[in-house]
């Protein structure tokens, strides 16, 4: 027994002193720890990990600044910056192959725009591909921008690169490209969806691959989504891969469309725009920052940018970012302060609409069609309600799309029955006649088929296709002259004449053609063309708008009709009793309709667009060039352009007759009419050709040229006039005979010398570039010829009203030209002062004497005193000038009126401008009631009504 336990207790101590004993107890205890160690982590921890999951990266984003405010001299914030939630995506998965990932990403954004859409918002719309009102595929943009988009589709950094077949890629060829390419498609089977939201899926599949080098770098699907949609993201975000819920800055503009014309809009920096940038400047930017992209945003850009600062973010295995520190600050941009009075900006753009639609009331007929080739008076020229009823569908405030939709309204319905008829039957018509070797002769068809035909040659198989090449058509060809201008042959005759004369570009035709195009016979490629316009022609949203026009003209579609779809859309709020009655009365209820709406300004002739839509207004302070005022009317809504741009709403805006993105201010041009007497007065007295004691006789006529210039009383006449009273009584042939002898040297008359003479006194009053505005101007053109015409504002004169104001500015200080500007000054995010912009001077008119500008203040100031538009403003010392430019007899006359003010405590000057206003008349008495309203000598409900204005009696004399 003892030997038993020895042994035992030998065996046990040489186990205990062996090095597998100690190995043992090493393993136990770290066995142990890890033991524990997996039941904290799965058991006490499980739940907590399995949410966060595990660390995968780390990345550094950078954070963009908040940017500045856009303020009025007073302090009132036109444009800023707004909290809200954006739904974005990153494409961070990881995928074994192209077509896995197209099925995945997919499949995640039809979820997430399912998702929006289902609660009210709406996705971004920021791609350069938009549905027409056929419902097919079309470019947002023509021209540059179209091929700068298509460069982008192909990534390409210049235009230049892209191949003939690019440059021709119609919208649906880069859809069917982006859906299908092996190499750079989405894989989107264009068979299995609806082409509204092929469109969408490729919007935001193209805003993805946009940042497809840059991983962990989110794409916004939309911008200031509802609570709800934040709701059901955040609960489906392990299913939705990428997609999160970001807190956002978004712009936002108050009072949009009476300022849109100024501050312009934001969004993504294009690629143009950043090549365009310094070496040094792109350091500060990047492809997914935010810019100005158009008026005060983009020229103070980077003032308004901030600095960017960064956040690091951690994301884990599904790209959920799970927590985020920032490394650096944004620092928030200045705030910039214009030089605009919002108040003033506002009540000058109301004043102006109110204008307009009276004389669009006063113009307005209760006819269906008025030719305007036969007027001979453009004051006579009158607006055919049936013109109001087409504006309609021609800018498209009624969405024709909507007629064949389940939930289309009885006159819809009624309008698309008749519509279908009418379309099958202009297409046959234009096919028939092309294909009638005998065919009608241009000038022997109904204006109709002259319409559709226009259309055909010049925009379907010019302009758009490219079928016609205009380049290598010989203008002076008896056969194209034939047709375009003597009108005796057919579209048949013009069309194989075309081919002929390899006018045609074959390559267009290839989907039309059997075999190779260059073997194809000259039968052969005209029916390959009849083919093409054929099958366009069905789906054009042009052409659709042109059969309309002519089914209000014949009286197809009752005004009656109209009127009902506008309740029937919403365009106008829903009156049943009003709506019952367009049903069941007769053509009178509809005329009468539309002009109350007109009337109340329901309806504004912005957005009819009929002649006269436009006008522009710039007021200034005379003493320092600072703009108070520039009103360029219609506006638009850039806060529908601004982050994000809605894409159909840009190209609605860039369709509409009335231009609503062409600042009327300070791009549109024309001759200044009579305005420009006060400066041919400085010209002839400081030429010394006349004295202030100078008086010449008007007769009504004058002879001294060829051919005879009239003034504007003939057959009447002024009598004798100095300068005074021929400003006050704006004769013409007071300005023509100072004109004329202003071009006399050594008794002989020489037109250049005159002219050369007359450019001096323009470009001294700064008429000869533009106004220094920090935003986009139209180059003015002085008049280069016929002395004798450009004497009373006509000849090759054409400026912009910015001109007019900074010219007339210089008229009332006496000589001093400023450089307009919109500023007054920047401050940073606290209010402290960073800049304090100065007055700019950019030349004094030297030589002028003081009798002189007596005498062109005193002939400005009896144009006002004797006339009746001004007898409301009693003893105001306000001096003016009218004017009327003549467009063509078959367009209303431009209307002018120039002006300041005297002995305020701030005095102005304006310039005003009403295009196809018919007369001066009424841009005179906006700018009386602009001065009523700016220093208050009437109550302002007095003079902004909130509906057309009144007229008063046209007064004669320009």
């Amino acid at each position: 027994m003892f030997n038993i336990l020895e042994r035992i207790k030998e065996t046990v101590i040489k186990l205990v002193k062996s090095r597998m004993f100690i190995a043992s107890i090493v393993f136990c205890v770290m066995f142990a720890i890890l033991v524990q160690r997996v039941f904290y982590l799965q058991i006490v921890r499980g739940e907590s990990y399995l949410n966060d999951y595990k660390l995968q990266i780390q990345k550094t984003r950078e954070v963009q600044g908040t940017r500045g405010r856009i303020l009025d001299r007073n302090g009132t914030v036109l444009a800023d910056n707004v909290l809200a939630y954006s739904v974005t995506i990153e494409d961070n998965g990881d995928y074994d192959t192209t077509k896995q990932k197209n099925k995945e990403l997919n499949a995640t954004v039809r979820r997430v725009i399912d998702i929006i859409e289902k609660n009210g918002d709406s996705i971004i719309n920021s791609f350069g591909i938009v549905l027409n009102d056929s419902g097919e595929y079309e470019f947002s943009t023509e021209g540059t921008a179209r091929l700068r988009f298509i460069a982008d589709i192909f990534g390409y950094a210049t235009i230049d690169k892209l191949s003939e077949k690019q440059k021709n890629y119609t919208a649906a060829d880069i859809i069917h490209y982006l859906c299908t390419d092996e190499t750079y498609g989405y894989g989107i089977n264009e068979d299995d969806y609806e082409k509204s939201d092929i469109l969408k899926l490729v919007n935001i599949r193209y805003a993805i691959s946009l940042n497809k080098y840059r991983k962990y770098i989110a794409t916004t699907i939309a911008t200031n989504v509802s609570d709800t949609t934040v709701a059901e993201i955040m609960e489906n975000q392990e299913e939705l891969t990428g997609v999160s819920i970001e807190e956002s800055s978004i712009r936002q503009y108050n009072n949009s469309k009476y300022f849109a014309s100024i501050i312009g809009y934001t969004g993504q920096i294009s690629q143009d725009e950043y090549n365009a940038l310094s070496e040094e400047e792109q350091e500060s930017y990047s492809l997914t920052d935010i810019v100005g992209k158009a008026g005060i945003e983009k020229a103070m850009d980077s003032t308004l940018q901030g600095e960017k600062g960064e956040t690091k973010i951690y994301v884990n295995n599904v790209g959920k970012v799970i927590d985020s520190e920032k490394v650096t600050e944004a620092k928030a941009g200045n705030d910039v302060y214009l030089s605009i009075d919002a108040d003033l900006q506002i009540a000058a753009y109301n004043i102006l609409e109110e204008k307009l639609a009276a004389i669009l009331l006063s113009k307005m007929v209760n006819r269906l069609d008025y030719d305007t080739s036969k007027v001979t008076d453009a004051d006579s020229i009158v607006i055919p309600v049936g013109d109001v009823y087409n504006a309609f569908f021609k800018n498209e405030i009624i969405d024709t799309s909507q007629f064949t939709q389940s939930d289309a309204g009885t006159a819809e319905k009624e309008v698309l029955e008749t519509y279908s008829r009418r379309e099958e039957d202009a297409i046959s018509s234009v096919l028939s006649e092309m294909q009638n070797a005998n065919g009608t002769a241009y000038q022997d068809l109904s204006d109709r088929m002259k319409a559709y035909m226009d259309y055909v040659v010049d925009t379907l198989l010019t302009d758009d296709s490219g079928i016609l090449v205009e380049d290598r058509i010989d203008t002076s060809d008896e056969t194209y002259l034939a047709w375009k201008e003597e009108e005796t042959i057919g579209v048949n005759e013009y069309l194989n004449y075309a081919i002929s004369q390899n006018w045609i570009d074959t390559s267009k035709l290839t989907d039309y053609l059997e075999g190779d195009a260059s073997y194809s016979s000259a039968s052969e490629i005209y029916q390959a063309i009849v083919q093409y316009v054929g099958e366009v022609l069905g789906d054009d949203g042009d052409f659709e708008k042109i059969i309309y026009e002519y089914m209000i003209k014949s009286g197809d579609i009752s005004g009656n009709q109209v009127c009902c779809i506008l309740y029937e859309q919403n365009i106008l709020k829903y009156d049943e009793t009003q709506y019952n009655r367009l049903r069941s009365s007769g053509s009178t209820a509809a005329y009468n309709f539309i002009r109350s709406k007109i009337e109340s300004l329901e309806i504004t002739p912005g957005e009819l667009g009929l002649e006269p839509c436009t006008g522009s207004i710039v007021i200034t302070d005379p003493s320092n060039g600072q703009v108070l005022a520039m009103v360029s009317y219609p506006g638009y809504d850039n806060n529908r352009l601004a982050n994000t741009m809605d894409s159909d709403y840009y190209a609605q805006l860039n369709s509409m007759t009335s231009s609503p993105l062409y600042n009327k201010a300070t791009q549109e041009r024309t001759a200044p009419g009579s305005t420009y007497k006060p400066l041919v007065s400085i010209a002839g007295l400081t030429e010394e050709v006349i004295s202030t004691g100078t008086t010449i006789s008007c007769t009504g006529i004058f002879d001294k040229i060829s051919p005879i210039a009239r003034c504007w009383i003939y057959p009447g006449s002024h009598g004798s006039l100095n300068v005074v009273s021929a400003i006050q009584h704006s004769c013409n042939d007071f300005f023509y005979e100072v004109g004329y002898r202003l071009g006399t040297t050594g008794g002989e008359y020489n037109d250049a010398y005159g002219i050369e003479r007359l450019q001096k006194y323009a470009e001294e009053f700064g008429l000869g570039d533009t106004t220094g505005l920090e935003i986009t101007e139209s180059q003015p053109q002085i008049s280069d010829s016929d002395v004798v015409r450009s004497s009373i504002g006509q000849g090759t004169n054409n400026y912009t009203t910015s001109g007019l104001a900074r010219y007339i500015s210089a008229v009332a200080n006496e000589g001093t030209v400023y450089n307009l500007s919109l500023f007054d000054k920047t401050t940073d995010v606290n209010g402290n002062l960073v800049k304090d912009y100065e007055p700019s001077v950019r030349n004094e008119v030297e030589g002028i004497a003081n009798s002189t500008w007596t005498a062109v203040h005193n002939g400005m100031r009896r144009m006002v005193t004797n006339t009746s538009t001004f007898n409301s403003l009693g003893d105001f010392e306000l001096y003016g000038k009218t004017g009327t430019a003549q467009q063509s007899t078959t367009h209303p006359n431009h209307g002018l009126f120039v002006g300041f003010t005297s002995g305020q405590d701030t005095n102005v000057a304006f310039a005003i401008r009403i295009a196809n206003g018919y007369n001066s008349t009424y841009p005179s008495e906006i700018g009386r009631d602009i001065i009523r309203y700016y220093y208050g000598l009437d109550e302002e409900d007095e003079i902004v009504t909130g509906h057309a204005a009144s007229l008063g009696t046209v007064v004669s004399g320009d």
